[in-house]
This record gives C-alpha cells, sequence and structure tokens, in this order.
C-alpha cells in the first residue's frame, strides 16, 4: 500500500474516533428519546458548547476529507506517488489530528492555521500530480 493510501485509511479512522467523540457525549446531552428517534424536530435542548465544537470538527472532518480522498486518488492512480506526496499526506493527517483539540478547546487563531496547514497539504499533493 501507498503513503498516501495508509494515511487515507488512518484519516478514515480518525474519522470514526471523531464521531465517537462526538456521539457519546451528544447522546448523554441529548437522551435516546431524541438521537434514536427520526429526528424530524429540532432537539429540545442545545448540545453543550464542547460537544458542538465536537459536532462541527466532525463534520469539517467529512468536508476535508473529501478533497483529500480526491488528492490521494489523483496521486496513487496517476502514479505520481513521492516523498513529498507522502510528507504532504502525513502533514494533512497530523494536522487534523490536532484540529479536534483546537477546536474542542476554542483554541483561536491556532484551530484556523491548523485547519490552514491541512488544507495546504492537500492543495500540495494536488498540485504535485501535475509535476
Amino acid at each position: 500500500m501507498t503513503p498516501e493510501l495508509t494515511v487515507l485509511a488512518l484519516a478514515a479512522l480518525l474519522q470514526v474516533v471523531q464521531f465517537v467523540l462526538f456521539a457519546v457525549p451528544a447522546n448523554m446531552e441529548l437522551g435516546p428519546g431524541y438521537t434514536m428517534s427520526a429526528r424530524d424536530r429540532a432537539p429540545s435542548r442545545p448540545l453543550s458548547e464542547g460537544t458542538g465544537r465536537l459536532q462541527r470538527a466532525l463534520n469539517n472532518h467529512f468536508e476535508g476529507l473529501i478533497l483529500f480522498t480526491i488528492a490521494v486518488v489523483v496521486i496513487v492512480l496517476g502514479d505520481k506517488g513521492t516523498g513529498f506526496s507522502a510528507a504532504m499526506a502525513w502533514t494533512y493527517l497530523v494536522a487534523r489530528v490536532l484540529y479536534v483539540p483546537a477546536y474542542w478547546l476554542g483554541l483561536r487563531p491556532w484551530r484556523s492555521l491548523i485547519w490552514a496547514v491541512g488544507l495546504g497539504a492537500t492543495v500540495a499533493m494536488l498540485l504535485s500530480a501535475f509535476i
């Protein structure tokens, strides 16, 4: 398996970890009556600040993972894997791991800077495929 595919698999597992980190407190806060329902209505009470941040970090990872997956597919199928693309893949993953506590703790402007590093690494991978 290429380094980029390895990182993609690890990023998917990070998504699962983020889901659990969000789902456990969300279920405790909202109760099983709501979380097991069809959720046709808004919850009767809002999530706590920390749980809401975990939810937004999870949603953000879904968005970032789409673009990162495209970058990995382009690199791997285009046979453009290099040490640089592997380093950028690992940079993306480290940034995503750091993003979760940075968002949860409300670390500004660090959260945004960490996000930008992950996006930059993904864009660098895509651009490197043209070289």
